[in-house]
């Protein structure tokens, strides 16, 4: 560990690593750092859609650069990428209106979309019900990968291939800059050392710099998802987002119609409560993932979330879900939550601890699709 790096990355999620990918694409000689035997956190407890289509025009620029990057690296590694898109499915006549304006939005932003027919729709997508369908939006350079699984190959590709040293089970106790000389230290009191640190783990960042932490505009959300058991011959194209997402993704907001639509909507529902919309993505092994809830806190009150499933929550996305596709079985094998952090007022949580001691997170819900074009203009960045 007395080696010399141009960057050392604290944290192998899918931001830090994505930095990492990045910095070696310059050539650098770059670590990262991974408390955890592999990342544990947001990266691999999400539903494995890279959905550029559901973000505001910047994050769907970087977006858009991140599908390109996971399918170059899907060439070169199997990280479980299928470039089977992604459906908006309407279920009135207000959702149907503002897919029709995100297309036209589209073309204008020159982002792929096709309008699908009521029939059209059900025809792709077996089993999608009739009388919740009226149409849809579709997507067809968007993709889908199995979180766990492409985050560990995508390590082991950076690693064997690239040249990234990369450290588990390896807990940083403290980060320091002297003189232009960075370094960091291990609960086992090794030091490594940097040009450059990038912090992109939220736990990291809460232990290293508690003050910064407790008095940033971060907050947590807890999402609850479920998977059914392996469907059989069944298959589900693509991924599937329904009139809740519509009504909720940021891309929608930049609709015309939008505003109006949202001032009409019961604030007091229990999908409003808890920040359901609806999404189902078929896994490798053919079950199918359903959710997701959104509960908020402040990210130093985290713990207020509760370790605990809320089986009302579950019991109401199945049966919502129920109501939109015909699954062969909705008999669940897995249930779950993740934690995400995000920022109330910025799209992301950047800040200089020194002048080359970088903190770089709450990417929200945006990390799994923007994090490889982001960390690409932020590396550029740094190290321009």
């Amino acid at each position: 560990m007395n080696t010399q790096y141009d960057l050392i990355v604290v944290g192998g999620g899918i931001l830090g690593t994505f930095h990492a990918y990045h910095a070696l694409q310059k050539n650098l000689k770059v670590a990262v750092v991974e408390r955890n035997s592999v990342p544990q956190g947001a990266t691999v407890r999400n539903f494995g859609q890279v959905v550029p289509s559901g973000m505001d025009i910047k994050w769907q620029n970087f977006g858009k650069e991140s599908l390109r990057i996971y399918k170059e690296l899907q060439l070169k590694a199997d990280l479980t990428v299928r470039q089977n898109g992604s459906v908006y499915i309407a279920s009135n006549d207000e959702e149907l209106q503002l897919i029709s304006e995100l297309a036209e939005i589209n073309k204008n932003n020159d982002y792929d979309s096709v309008l699908l027919s009521k029939s059209e729709c059900i025809r792709k997508f077996d089993g999608l019900r009739s009388d919740y369908c009226k149409g849809g939006l579709f997507f067809p350079q968007e993709i889908s990968v199995d979180s766990g699984e492409m985050i560990v190959k995508l390590h082991q590709y950076l690693k064997y291939h690239e040249g990234l040293d990369i450290f588990y089970n390896t807990t940083v106790v403290e980060t320091a800059e002297n003189n232009s000389n960075c370094t960091v230290t291990t609960a086992d009191g090794k030091k490594m050392h940097s040009s450059k640190i990038i912090i992109c783990g939220g736990n990291e960042f809460k232990t290293l710099y508690p003050e910064v932490f407790n008095t940033s505009d971060l907050e947590v959300s807890k999402l609850q998802m479920l998977q059914t058991k392996p469907q059989g011959i069944y298959s589900l194209p693509g991924n599937i987002l329904t009139g809740l997402s519509i009504r909720r993704y940021e891309s929608f907001s930049e609709c015309a119609s939008f505003k109006s639509i949202k001032e009409k909507e019961d604030k007091n529902s229990f999908e409003k409560k808890f920040g359901i919309h609806i999404l189902f993505k078929q896994a490798l092994d053919g079950s199918v993932i359903i959710g997701d809830s959104h509960e908020y806190a402040d990210a130093a009150h985290a713990d207020d979330l509760g370790y605990d499933l809320n089986m009302e929550i579950d019991e109401f996305m199945i049966k919502e879900a129920r109501k939109i596709i015909d699954l062969p079985t909705y008999e669940i094998q897995r249930r779950w939550f993740g934690i995400y952090s995000q920022c109330k007022t910025r799209d992301i949580f950047e800040y200089n601890v020194s002048p080359n001691i970088h903190i770089v997170t709450g990417i929200g819900g945006k990390g799994m699709t923007g994090s490889g074009g982001y960390s690409k203009f932020n590396i550029n960045t740094i190290f321009s």
